[in-house]
């Protein structure tokens, strides 16, 4: 049941915040980051309260079933296992980041904003623990619809362009998942006279090796242009340099990791043989998207853009673990997919912060900025630092799990993105020079550094990468007993 409330909690925040706003525009950042910590208090009793006997115990940390058209097999079916667990309390915590982060940003019609924040982080809340497919499907379009708002509305120069080019990615891969889903909810029923959306009852549908290949290819592509993937990947860098602050928190830290998941939890467990026969292609795909990410990145003079590249980048070690389906490489990308989250939300945070100080987002106008700002100095080394793998912060565990798990199935493709970590290196302290180091821009002078709020904040997202590098073990024993079960669904 408290996953419905969850959800339930954030949409009637997002409700109350527009209409608060209509009396105290300043009041509906609070109604959000209220609704937001309720949330959390009550997902972090559900985890407390479902503390596993031993680490390699699969658990259900809370289910809700019910029927919604019975007629066609629909159902109202949430559950929330380890990975949506994960998920769910990533979400949560840079919801409230994102909040913060455009406390003082947003003055053109807050309330509005507010309520697509939240609606946004309601929709991601159902994709990551809904078992029914079309209700997944469902909260898959919630998501995107408000995403498009905030690029359109509250986004810089060329938002228009960035919202629309978003949208159309999205929305032609989701048809290409529904008719997926459709396809397969009748492959079952014409297999067993029984006609489902349930996500379990689907697992270990009997379906021609072409059919499977055809909806395996439609589900992937979905995921993949969220990932997103090369060469899927294109929409990314104009929507992350248009929007907002808030809307590049949420889409780097939360949205991205929707494609992932649906990789790990729909993909290769309902169609194990085509997904393996595919594994080469796709993991390719990903050492692609790891070295190509960070060239593009390098080449950036755009602050936001070279962040943006740099996701691409990361992504793809996501994707290479996945489709190595090894019990390490999974977990790996799962530990890759929370690690992103912290460190790039906090590298989007910082592009904003510079961008309505200075106006601009060029590296080429920044140089020396430590001397001005030297608390924003510090964090920004700490996180590109966080973002390129320094052993020791969460990123390092992610990659370097993925990397160990896929060398036992590919080795040419292992060290191949392996090369991307060179590549972060070098575009990671080149970002570092030509924004903090330097010749100092006089016409910067008195630029203001981070107060207490940012500071905070992105201390608090410090301390998240430091506890996932030094000990990731409590992430990894509650990921690891779904992964199991994962691969074990999946097996061919």
């Amino acid at each position: 049941m408290i996953t419905a409330w969850l959800i339930l909690i954030l949409l009637v925040g997002g409700l109350l915040a527009a209409l608060i706003a209509r009396w105290q525009p300043g009041a509906s950042r609070w109604v959000s980051l209220l609704s937001l910590l309720l949330a959390g208090y009550g997902l972090l009793e559900v985890w407390l309260a479902g503390q596993p006997a031993t680490p390699s115990e699969q658990i259900i940390y809370a289910s809700l079933s019910a029927e919604w058209i019975p007629r066609f097999g629909i159902q109202v079916l949430l559950v929330m296992d380890g990975l949506s667990l994960l998920m769910v309390a990533l979400t949560l915590f840079l919801g409230v980041v994102a909040v913060l982060s455009s406390w003082t940003e947003i003055e053109h019609r807050a309330g509005f904003f507010q309520l697509n924040l939240l609606w946004i982080l309601a929709g991601v809340v159902g994709v990551f623990t809904a078992m029914d497919l079309f209700l997944f499907f469902l909260f898959w379009e919630v998501m995107l619809v408000p995403m498009y708002f905030l690029i359109a509305i509250w986004g810089h120069e060329d938002r228009a362009y960035a919202a629309m080019k978003f949208f159309l990615f999205t929305q032609i891969s989701s048809l290409l998942m529904l008719f997926a889903i459709i396809g397969l909810a009748f492959a079952h029923y014409a297999s067993t006279g029984t006609l489902t959306f349930n996500y379990f009852d689907l697992l270990g549908t009997q379906l021609t090796p072409e059919l499977a290949t055809y909806l395996m290819l439609g589900f992937f592509i979905a995921f993949m242009v969220k990932l997103p993937g090369v060469p899927f990947h294109t929409w990314l860098p104009d929507a992350h340099t248009q929007a907002p602050t808030a809307g590049s928190v949420i889409l780097a830290g939360i949205l991205l990791k929707t494609g992932a998941y649906g990789l790990i939890r729909f993909v290769l467990p309902l169609f194990p043989d085509a997904a393996l026969r595919f594994r080469w292609p796709a993991m390719l795909l990903g050492a692609v998207s790891i070295v190509y990410g960070g060239y593009m990145a390098f080449a950036q003079t755009d602050f936001k853009r070279l962040v943006a590249y740099s996701s691409v980048s990361h992504m793809g070690f996501v994707l290479l673990g996945v489709f190595a389906w090894t019990q390490v490489a999974v977990q790996g990308a799962v530990m890759q997919m929370i690690a992103h989250g912290f460190s790039t939300a906090a590298l989007f945070m910082m592009a904003g912060a510079l961008q309505q100080r200075l106006h601009t987002r060029e590296m080429a106008r920044m140089g020396g900025l430590w001397m001005h700002a030297p608390r924003m100095g510090a964090i920004a080394l700490f996180f590109i630092v966080a973002s390129l793998g320094m052993p020791g912060l969460g990123n390092f565990v992610g990659e370097f799990m993925v990397l160990l798990g896929a060398f036992e199935v590919d080795v040419p493709l292992t060290v191949a993105a392996a090369l991307g970590l060179v590549v972060a290196a070098v575009y990671g302290l080149s970002l570092m020079q030509r924004t903090f180091q330097g010749p100092p821009n006089p016409e910067l002078a008195g630029m203001r550094d981070f107060g207490a709020r940012e500071t905070g904040i992105m201390l608090l997202m410090a301390a998240g990468l430091i506890w996932l590098g030094v000990y990731p073990q409590p992430v990894l024993e509650v990921s690891g007993p779904v992964v199991e079960m994962l691969r074990g669904a999946g097996a061919p």
